[in-house]
């Protein structure tokens, strides 16, 4: 495999930037990617803070075309596929594997509750459909319920570890990550998913990359450095404000009113909208706190 193309490292998920009217600003979504790299990352992934749960199916392939325009050319790109149904969700996998994506993504569909058999079908469907790899996100920290480990087991067994990779976000983190990886026999290639808030834990547990949101991308990869250079005083000094940081975000809507805040205040994002109904609005006490928290990360992750 080319070595820029491997799904491995800092793969943070673009929030999407809004105009005034709720269109994608696609200038704005250009500027952010490439700024993305620019900060070191790897990857570039269209996902659960993307807000695609929002978006129009026109809105969404529109969102995977341009994310694969503008990533592919520094970087992997991964384009989350998941859907209501094993219909839908087969049409993203193939429509983002024709415009460029390096994987998919997919979580179960939230609307239902399958059973086992039932989610075997709708993965082994989204995998069959494409040449690409395919990584199962269990997103139940943000969404849905936990999917069995027995299950996502055989489907790496069924198609091999280089079609089939993890997102585990399951609570709690490190015992699920380690149950999927010994269920697994250490085949398992699996991605942080807490927005980095079990980067260091999960680090140890052997993970191949993480993925988190945009706007600590220089904290997250400060870290992923010092935890590859086994720098574990430098690991230790960027994990505290960026941890204590993560940890205000305790749903969907407060990371995205947490990141695109503060990608407006690093001069990416021009405003902050997020598409309604929200369930979380940023106050001006929890606003301050925030920005002295990203302070403290900054100076954690400054020569």
């Amino acid at each position: 495999m080319n070595p820029s193309r491997e799904l491995r490292g800092v793969l943070p998920v673009f929030q999407t930037p809004w105009l005034d009217d709720e269109t994608i600003d696609v200038a704005t979504l250009e500027a952010e990617i490439a700024w993305l790299y620019d900060c070191g990352a790897q990857g570039v992934v269209m996902a659960m803070v993307s807000e695609i749960l929002r978006l129009s199916s026109q809105e969404r392939e529109q969102l995977s075309e341009a994310a694969c325009q503008f990533g592919r050319a520094r970087g992997v790109v991964v384009i989350s596929v998941g859907a209501e149904s094993s219909k839908v969700a087969e049409h993203y996998a193939i429509h983002a594997e024709a415009n460029g994506a390096d994987a998919v993504m997919a979580i179960p569909p939230i609307s239902v509750s399958v059973g086992e058999s039932e989610l075997l079908r709708y993965y082994r469907r989204i995998i069959e459909a494409v040449r690409i790899p395919v990584i199962v996100q269990d997103a139940s920290g943000y969404v849905g319920k936990p999917m069995p480990i027995a299950m996502q087991a055989q489907l790496l067994d069924t198609f091999g570890p280089d079609r089939v990779l993890y997102k585990p976000e399951a609570s709690p983190i490190g015992p699920k990550l380690s149950e999927l990886r010994d269920a697994t026999h250490g085949r398992a290639r699996v991605f942080e998913g807490t927005g980095g808030i079990a980067l260091v834990d999960s680090f140890r547990r052997g993970i191949v990359g993480t993925m988190p949101g945009a706007d600590l991308i220089r904290g997250i990869v400060a870290l992923w450095r010092a935890l590859e250079a086994g720098d574990a005083a430098s690991a230790d000094r960027i994990h505290g404000p960026l941890a204590a940081l993560i940890s205000m975000q305790t749903s969907l809507d407060a990371f995205l009113a947490v990141e695109k805040h503060l990608l407006v205040r690093q001069g990416v994002f021009k405003g902050s909208r997020i598409r309604g109904p929200v369930g979380f609005q940023l106050d001006e006490e929890t606003r301050r706190e925030v920005d002295r928290l990203f302070d403290r990360m900054l100076e954690a992750v400054t020569p």
